[in-house]
């Protein structure tokens, strides 16, 4: 016969449950894998206090961070960055621009802007003013003016 403990989830654990949940879970379950990869508490009145303490902690910090996403992204609301590349007659660029080439430039400028913020679904690959949107938290987005203009030859 097996024996079950129960145990407060401190993460999301796919088919089991959310944060602060509690759930009985096979002994061996919750002792060789939910408790050791910190996953979820034993379920006693000192660990619900000590989830509720992380959950006011994780809420402060995602505050935190959303603050910082919004004052980065009024201050890229006006940025506006040029690339200089080779290109055709007809202004098809030899190279393309893309979301690695924008963050890079970005944070030459001084914002703290990684690729993975740079919202654009192919890379630019024409001559051209594009509007790029920057996603710097779920709700927080700005869009910055990339040109891409002709380099000049020797």
């Amino acid at each position: 016969m097996a024996r079950h403990q129960e145990v407060i989830l401190r993460r999301r654990v796919d088919n089991l449950g959310d944060v602060g949940d509690v759930v009985s879970v096979k002994s061996g379950y919750a002792r060789n894998y939910l408790l050791p990869h910190g996953l979820a508490y034993p379920a006693t009145e000192q660990s619900r206090r000590l989830l509720d303490q992380e959950r006011v902690a994780a809420l402060a910090a995602e505050e935190r961070d959303r603050d910082t996403a919004r004052l980065l992204a009024e201050r890229l609301e006006g940025a506006s960055i040029t690339f200089s590349m080779l290109a055709a007659e007809e202004g098809k660029l030899y190279g393309s621009v893309g979301p690695r080439d924008i963050a890079t430039r970005l944070s030459e400028e001084g914002y703290d802007v990684h690729a993975r913020h740079v919202i654009i679904t192919e890379p630019i690959k024409a001559l051209g003013v594009y509007s790029v949107p920057v996603r710097l938290y779920p709700e927080v987005e700005a869009f910055v003016r990339v040109w891409v203009i002709k380099e000049e030859e020797d």
